[in-house]
């Protein structure tokens, strides 16, 4: 299992404090200490959101399903991560290129770092949020039908409106990477 120090525990803490602090339009009815809580009892999951961080997600509280007793983080860094760009979409499309081959995809890296690529909901969620990915874009989880055809989506913010486009599954671009998302 993939855990944090204690040191790398406090300081990750403090940095998703201060960002709840400063953004609570984005949470305005939950509270920080009951989060934390959760966080503490949820070392696996802590080492998930500091590999968003250190990738520059910027991960932020965003829901609270009262159902499941979770919480719902979302990379909230204002451009796509840029520890996560310049991937293709997922290994098939790796594989298939013959040269120029991206370091990694989406897919493999989301999932190595315990989190999970955003749908279009839940893109179209964090945009209610703020304006996000108005000069990058991010890759989105694709529906199998598109992929099976050799296909992939992305999306992004520009002229006050969210764009999903496709592309190559295989294509990778500077300012293109992928926003995760994460329950505790």
């Amino acid at each position: 299992m993939n855990k944090l120090s204690p040191e790398e525990t406090s300081t990750l803490l403090k940095t998703l404090q201060n960002r709840f602090e400063k953004n609570i339009k984005r949470h305005p009815e939950l509270d920080w200490n009951k989060i934390q809580s959760k966080l503490e009892a949820n070392p696996q999951k802590l080492w998930s959101l500091n590999q968003m961080e250190l990738t520059e997600g910027e991960p932020d509280v965003v829901a609270y399903n009262a159902e499941t007793d979770e919480y719902l983080f979302f990379d909230c860094s204002p451009e796509s991560p840029k520890g996560r760009r310049s991937f293709c979409y997922d290994k098939q499309a790796l594989d298939s290129r013959k040269e120029h081959k991206p370091k990694n995809n989406v897919l493999d890296v989301a999932e190595e770092m315990g989190a999970t690529l955003l749908s279009e909901e839940e893109y179209r969620e964090l945009q209610k949020l703020g304006n996000f990915d108005s000069k990058s874009s991010s890759w989105i989880q694709t529906p199998a039908e598109i992929r099976e055809l050799g296909g992939a989506i992305f999306a992004d913010f520009r002229y006050n409106t969210i764009f999903i486009y496709h592309n190559g599954a295989e294509s990778y671009y500077a300012a293109r990477g992928f926003r995760a998302s994460l329950k505790i």
